[in-house]
């Protein structure tokens, strides 16, 4: 029988979940969604010194936003540490794993020594069992790290799913510290582990994984565990053209939340990030899913657009509905200290202003002009003129006597103070938004006095 596809996400929560791994996570995720399998969120939380509650929290969240839902988990390494150590102590026993007292100072003056005879630095197996050779006393008060005591001849290959075969040979590697001094497993070991009791049979994860590779095949190999599928996903470069990362230039994906983005659009963005489907830029979930086979993932780097994020979002937001829309401006403006309510009047603003909006953020800007006094710019403030102060009393007035409060009869209005003050309409209208809205461009003027209510209106007219 054919197996069951299992792919997996294992972030470190040593801080944000970044765009990179949310990449990984949602390429994973569809690649199991494709076939029917199942997808694992695992947290490798081995790293004690940096690993925090709060950072978990994060990824979560962001998991939660985009959508990225999981069939198990969240697995915890740390709380495994008896499965790592049965492990251990069957790899001793098998000889696939030895205990080395080398403390660091030595290890340091061992390189030292390599560097000088201009060799490249490697453990040099000085506590590793081999016939014939005598070791000594292990040294009191040294708790000892264990090592993998990988092959030292032969090449590991294997057939990448992006990048195709690749072959790394053993003596360019060298035996691995698997188990810390204080008992803690180590990365390489600990993922191999997880994967092989996880079943998990595809792995996709960025390139800088590449050289760590060889050594997890060889450690499927001595636990006698089969392998999965490995696909190294090139990285995403930033606007310097340097790699993305948790310390240069990565926004952590709830701050796009927060800045407004909406996660079908983050996530239709990260798709485009180094795979395609011919010429679709924009497509759903569902469609990602129908599309996402593993073929067609790119081998070259991606580099991040934000203009291109913004214009894949103003897609989404003018597709969304108005009622979800008015309830990410309501949370926009809570950010402001402004309370509002995604009630009628509400609806109304978001189905007038999204069509110029690339964010909620942008559609908050609008929006915020009906809850607080207008600031115009002092540009902008140039157009309240002593000379058209006249006519915007006077349309005050006719506002004021409107028994209707609509669009038709503020249009009437406007246009029974343009014939009395021989004016063109943008000579008024201008001045209008300035004094009610706060800036001189918005969409027709009736259609954004409408929203307002009359009274708020004529009291900013005749402010002036």
């Amino acid at each position: 029988m054919k197996k069951t596809v299992r792919t997996r996400i294992a972030p470190s929560p040593t801080g944000f979940l970044h765009l990179g791994t949310a990449r990984t996570a949602l390429f994973s995720w569809a690649y199991a969604r494709h076939y029917g399998g199942e997808f694992v969120l695992r947290i490798e939380d081995t790293d004690v010194a940096r690993s925090t509650q709060d950072s978990v929290d994060q990824i979560l969240q962001a998991m939660r936003w985009l959508g990225l839902d999981y069939d198990e988990g969240p697995i915890y390494q740390m709380r495994r540490l008896e499965r790592y150590n049965a492990v251990i102590a069957q790899m001793l026993e098998a000889g696939t794993a030895y205990r080395c007292y080398a403390t660091p100072a030595e290890l340091d003056e061992m390189r030292e020594a390599q560097r000088a005879r201009g060799e490249k630095t490697h453990y040099d197996r000085r506590w590793r069992p081999e016939p014939g050779k005598v070791l000594p006393p292990p040294p009191e008060g040294v708790a000892p790290a264990i090592r993998f005591a990988n092959p030292v001849d032969g090449v590991v290959t294997w057939d990448d799913v992006v990048k195709g075969p690749i072959s790394i040979a053993n003596r360019e590697i060298d035996d691995l510290i698997i188990v810390r001094p204080d008992g803690v497993p180590t990365y390489n070991f600990a993922v191999v582990v997880d994967d092989w009791d996880m079943n998990i049979t595809h792995v996709f994860r960025g390139d800088e994984h590449v050289n760590n590779t060889p050594w997890q095949i060889n450690i499927f190999h001595a636990l006698g565990a089969p392998l999965p599928q490995f696909g190294h996903v090139p990285v995403i470069l930033g606007d310097d053209g340097q790699k993305l990362s948790k310390r240069r230039g990565a926004v952590s994906v709830t701050a796009y939340e927060e800045g407004g983005y909406l996660p079908e659009a983050m996530l239709n963005y990260l798709a485009r990030l180094g795979w395609s489907h011919g010429d679709e830029e924009l497509f759903s979930r569902r469609q990602l899913v129908e599309w996402f086979d593993g073929e067609h993932l790119s081998r070259s780097p991606a580099q991040w657009d934000p203009a291109k994020l913004s214009w894949v979002n103003a897609h989404y937001i003018k597709q969304a509905d108005n009622d979800r829309l008015a309830a990410l401006v309501v949370q926009q403006l809570a950010r402001r200290g402004i309370e509002a309510t995604a009630d009628e009047p509400m609806l109304r603003r978001v189905a007038l202003f999204k069509d110029r909006c690339a964010t909620t953020v942008e559609l908050a800007d609008w929006v915020a002009m009906y809850f607080s006094e207008p600031q115009p710019s002092e540009a902008d403030a140039a157009q309240l003129t002593d000379a058209i102060k006249p006519a915007l009393q006077a349309l005050a007035d006719a506002l004021a006597a409107l028994p209707a409060w609509d669009k038709a009869s503020i249009s009437a209005a406007l246009k029974q103070t343009l014939q009395a003050h021989g004016l063109k309409m943008p000579q008024l209208a201008m001045p209008v938004r300035v004094a009610v809205c706060g800036r001189a461009q918005t969409p027709s003027v009736d259609a954004v006095l409408e929203l307002f209510t009359q009274a708020i209106v004529v009291d900013r007219l005749r402010k002036l």
